[in-house]
């Protein structure tokens, strides 16, 4: 048995979640995917997959195998790689992980420009959802923290983005624009739907290492909308139903487009920095160096808001 090549067949059943996935993806015979991880289980003496007609889940033991089958075939694979002549040329198969409002308002819009440089790279990109941390199953991760980073991993800082607060034109119009953080008492907001926000916004303003602090308390009747979805709130503000807290990231264009104004523009509500990590590897392949040196070329790479920047607006820097 070539076990190197069974493991790869058995990771391959799970991405794709089913033998008849692997197969095409693999372009093998469904049986010859079927017999390999047959022969996987026999020589390990032990059942990785429970089999029905209708799923396919990992027993406990597959999923331990699981997580060191992709360690060890990624450590082959590098290692393949460190003798290949090609290893300098960028190009293959790229995974990335970024939230869905920084994939939708920033990163697509420069893919256009990577792939003309990098014509060969195939870049996969996930946005499932919020993301805590780096994710070792991914070339890189796109994440957002507050607070230093700590890990083991390999990240670079590709900007700073403020949460700033924003409103259309035409609401403000109706409902009048606020001139101190008081003010919003008085307006419909569109916050995240955490205990905390709702019954208190914290506004800060002037020095980043020793502002003025307003926490200014906000009753639940008052909000119009709770989420934690960004494009959510985001559209909500530009059809006028309230005062949202946006990344300046989502709000860049329509805030140069004057599709949405700066409410408070001496008030933010927090910064965070944006990050690009990958898991610390001996080898780091072409395509994945090309990616990161690409995000902080478009993005700065420096501890500075570049899109209130873009947009004309007042920082914190």
């Amino acid at each position: 048995m070539d076990q190197l090549r069974a493991m790869r067949v058995f990771t391959r059943v799970i991405d794709e979640g089913s033998f008849a996935g692997a197969a095409r993806a693999m372009n093998l015979a469904p049986a010859v995917v079927t017999r390999l991880v047959a022969e996987l289980e026999e020589h390990l003496k032990a059942r990785l997959l429970h089999r029905t007609t209708r799923s396919l889940t990992l027993t406990e033991i597959g999923e331990a195998y699981l997580e060191r089958a992709r360690r060890i075939l990624a450590e082959v694979d590098e290692a393949e790689l460190l003798t290949q002549s090609a290893t300098t040329e960028v190009r293959g198969h790229l995974r990335v992980l970024c939230p869905p409002a920084l994939a939708v308002h920033q990163i697509a819009r420069h893919l256009p420009k990577f792939h003309q440089r990098y014509p060969q790279v195939y870049l996969e990109l996930t946005s499932p959802g919020p993301i805590e941390d780096i994710d070792e199953n991914h070339d890189i991760t796109i994440f957002w923290k507050r607070e230093l980073l700590d890990g083991d991993f390999i990240a670079r800082r590709l900007a700073r983005s403020e949460v700033v607060l924003v409103a259309s034109p035409e609401y403000l119009d109706a409902r009048g624009r606020p001139q101190v953080p008081q003010d919003l008492k008085h307006h419909a907001t569109l916050v995240p739907p955490s205990v905390e926000l709702l019954r208190e916004m914290p506004l800060q303003r002037g020095d980043p290492n020793n502002p003025e602090i307003v926490n200014l308390p906000i009753a639940p009747q008052r909000a119009a909308l709770a989420t934690s979805h960004l494009d959510t709130n985001y559209a909500a503000a530009l059809h006028g139903l309230g005062i949202a807290g946006l990344p300046s990231f989502v709000c860049e264009e329509a805030l140069l487009e004057h599709a949405l104004e700066r409410v408070l523009p001496q008030w933010r509500m927090q910064s965070f920095t944006l990050w690009a990590a990958m898991p610390t590897r001996k080898y780091v392949p072409a395509r994945t160096r090309a990616f990161l040196d690409f995000l902080v070329e478009i993005f700065g790479g420096e501890d500075k808001d570049p899109w209130l920047v873009a947009a004309g607006c007042e920082t914190c820097d």
